[in-house]
């Protein structure tokens, strides 16, 4: 069907006049034409756009999109927008009461919220022991599996077996390191915050991620990450280092040297790589021996984890290593750690009784570098090369420490009953101490 169809609208003229738009639209082609008539006439009638009919002027054809801009249609289609204006109003209105709300409230400052309380080393192994670890301890491999030949030597030449009664402990410890850091667990969270605090002397807790992480030596924002192969139990060796009242001293000279301008390394990091070593020890049943003596198997672990942290530290810092030597000192550490676990665990006994002493040890670069001490600071290093020289003798020979000072300085050991070899060594000793001394006190190492 072909035709013109004809839409017509009305606005009101610039002086008042009836203007008359009138839209014919062709329905074959699609295209439309829009005629302006000022009240019945057509432009060509002389009739001037702004109402006027002198026709020196015709209205020009306007698009339908323009009529949008007519008075007319906005007024009509006002009621179309109202409530599109009522939803933006009762916005405002919610906003505005949020805006009013927060002038209430008052801004909490970090240093006034409560830290969490520390906790002890015992507090948070006793929170393992009520713990159901079934799944973990399925997994566990508390000792090398050994077939044959390696089996029977092991059997006849190796350490002894753990005692029966130190199993289920032992067990513990290998599912404690599987256990990863869980941020719905408080103990967890306090075990974190604790080691922070207490290596950075700060009182308020700390962030759970952030870059702050890496001023202890963790690698990243989240320690969890180091975890990977000694799980929970890395952070349980940290948390005995700093908590224990004797110990403490030393994660915290441990901790200082780790911030050295160029000794520095890694502290969480060398840590978690200490209890690795020390697993790895209880795996190969080296602390066999010690833990069926002393009838435990967490506390010799946490004795060798601190005795092996001091011997790498004593390392490290007397020959001046620094982070490019961390894989060669690790590995030579954890051979000489595994060979003499009995040494090691005597060199730290022999430390913590000469710090409740109130001996100074000379471990500090800055220390060592002094050509001439001071009188008193030679005579604090001769006396604790003598006492040093007593103490190891006396292992040796099965002596007490309180023994005859005649037996020490004059070498008297004629009323000793021992064998003629440990006179022999006493006799040594003694001379190689007395030799010391008297060379004006410029040694405290035996030639």
């Amino acid at each position: 069907m072909e035709g013109d169809v004809a839409v017509v609208v009305y606005s009101e003229g610039s002086k008042g006049f009836q203007q008359e738009c009138q839209q014919t639209e062709d329905l074959t082609n699609g295209h439309s034409k829009l005629t302006p008539v000022l009240n019945g006439l057509p432009p060509g009638n002389g009739v001037k756009e702004n109402g006027s009919a002198n026709g020196s002027s015709y209205l020009r054809s306007v698009p339908i999109s323009s009529l949008k801009q007519n008075g007319i249609l906005q007024s009509l289609a006002a009621g179309g927008e109202q409530t599109k204006a009522e939803e933006v109003n009762s916005e405002l209105e919610r906003a505005q009461q949020e805006w009013d709300a927060l002038e209430s409230i008052q801004p909490v400052l970090v240093e006034d919220l409560t830290p969490s309380a520390l906790i002890s080393f015992n507090e948070a192994l006793q929170h393992f022991q009520t713990t159901d670890l079934g799944d973990l301890l399925r997994n566990i491999q508390p000792t090398i599996r050994r077939t044959g030949l390696a089996a029977i030597t092991h059997f006849l030449f190796g350490p002894p077996r753990l005692h029966k009664e130190l199993v289920e402990e032992r067990d513990l410890v290998f599912a404690i390191a599987q256990c990863s850091l869980e941020n719905s667990q408080p103990v967890h969270m306090r075990v974190l915050q604790t080691i922070y605090r207490k290596l950075t002397c700060t009182r308020t807790d700390c962030p759970r991620y952030g870059p702050h992480w890496e001023n202890v030596g963790f690698q990243g924002a989240d320690p969890a990450t180091d975890l990977r192969g000694t799980g929970f139990l890395g952070l349980m060796h940290a948390l005995y280092l700093v908590m224990d009242p004797e110990t403490l001293p030393l994660a915290r000279d441990i901790y200082k040297l780790s911030q050295h301008p160029v000794q520095n390394f890694p502290f969480c990091v060398m840590s978690i790589n200490m209890t690795r070593i020390a697993l790895h020890a209880l795996r190969e049943e080296v602390l066999s021996k010690e833990c069926n003596r002393r009838q435990q198997v967490v506390g010799v672990l946490n004795d060798f984890y601190v005795a092996t942290f001091l011997h790498l530290y004593q390392l490290w810092k007397s020959e001046k290593k620094t982070i490019s030597d961390s894989g060669y000192v690790l590995k030579e550490v954890e051979l000489y750690a595994k060979k003499n676990p009995k040494q090691i665990l005597r060199r730290l006994e022999s430390f913590l009784q000469e710090r409740r002493a109130g001996i100074v040890h000379r471990t500090s670069p800055d220390a060592l570098s002094h050509s001439n001490p001071s009188p008193g600071d030679r005579e604090s290093r001769l006396q604790t090369y003598w006492n040093s020289v007593i103490t190891i003798t006396s292992e040796v020979c099965g002596l007490c420490l309180d023994s005859d000072p005649k037996i020490w300085i004059l070498g008297d050991v004629t009323s000793l009953e021992l064998l003629p070899c440990k006179k022999h060594c006493i006799l040594l000793a003694s001379t190689a101490a007395k030799k010391c001394i008297l060379k004006n006190g410029k040694s405290t190492e035996p030639d």
